[in-house]
């Protein structure tokens, strides 16, 4: 049976965390009185025991708590869980929302060892609901049921607090109610070709989300990066995605022309380009959204015929 071996809270980031025997685990929020919870993707850590064992061969005297992780696990393969999957324990459930992280500051351990499994070997979640916890719990596991989403916001303004994101909520909720979302994802940053080339590749490869859309940068202005940015990192192009967004822009503007938006897979993972209007992001998503779900199926292997 998997069960939870150690529960450790921290009234600071940036500490190893004090083992405690129960917390209380609050929905969309995280654990109580734990100064990584709060309103964001990465609520609750978790971390193996058989991943501190790892270090503890290396010579180190760690223990549950050492990596700053909530919840210290025995007995469950925490590395074979993708985002949208769902641990229970004791009655909660939460959504695993993030593998590993990248640190970027080195902590102690890392100085002694030369080497850290917590980027590597943790996994972080969200909570679904209210609940208490207690040392010994069982823990159960419950593959993903839907999609994967990651929306990137591409605006050099809004990257500097200089203008508030409508556009990638405005996706979200049309992605939401159009398809089944286990778990989805915003993140904004500057129109900027290399660190999206970067951003793309983590989503793709490493958090291998089933679909990311960005929206915004997709024209002729020199800033305009997301089309570049995605040809460089796809592996394959779908350019029937892009004539119909198109087309059917083309019927209300003829700057339809201009946009320059690109759809392809990398890997498992489909990636569409939409403008950065809220309303012109929504009006060419809705064009291809029916589409989506067997495009990701066929990607990931489905042998399912595709005649309608």
């Amino acid at each position: 049976m998997a069960k939870v071996q150690s529960l450790n809270i921290s009234e600071t980031k940036g500490v190893r965390k004090t083992p405690v025997d129960s917390v209380k685990l609050v929905t969309d929020f995280g654990i109580a009185n734990d100064a990584h919870a709060g309103k964001w993707h990465r609520q609750v850590s978790l971390l193996a025991t058989e991943s501190i064992k790892k270090m503890k061969d290396m010579g180190l005297d760690v223990t549950s708590g050492d990596f700053a992780e909530n919840i210290t696990t025995e007995g469950i393969d925490l590395m074979s869980l993708i985002v949208g999957d769902t641990v229970n324990i004791g009655g909660v459930d939460i959504t695993i929302s993030q593998l590993g992280k990248i640190c970027h500051h080195r902590c102690a351990i890392f100085y002694q060892a030369g080497d850290c499994v917590m980027p590597r070997e943790g996994i972080f979640g969200v909570v679904r609901n209210d609940g208490d916890i207690k040392v010994g719990d069982e823990v159960t596991f419950k593959p993903k049921e839907g999609l994967s989403v990651c929306v990137i916001t591409l605006s050099d303004k809004g990257s500097k607090g200089e203008r508030e994101d409508e556009t990638g909520p405005a996706v979200l909720k049309l992605l939401k109610e159009k398809l089944n979302v286990c778990f989805s994802r915003i993140e904004m940053q500057a129109d900027d070709q290399e660190p999206l080339e970067n951003t793309l590749k983590y989503m793709c490869d490493l958090q291998k989300f089933d679909l990311v859309v960005t929206n915004g940068s997709t024209g002729v202005s020199p800033r305009d990066i997301a089309p570049d940015a995605t040809l460089n990192v796809i592996t394959k192009r779908m350019p029937g995605f892009e004539e119909a967004m198109r087309m059917e822009s083309f019927k209300k503007t003829n700057r339809a022309l201009i946009s320059r938006a690109v759809v392809g897979a990398r890997g498992n993972t489909l990636i569409v380009n939409v403008p950065g209007s809220p309303k012109g992001a929504v009006e060419n998503l809705e064009v291809i959204i029916d589409a989506i779900p067997h495009c990701i199926e066929k990607l990931q292997g489905s042998k399912a015929d595709c005649a309608q």
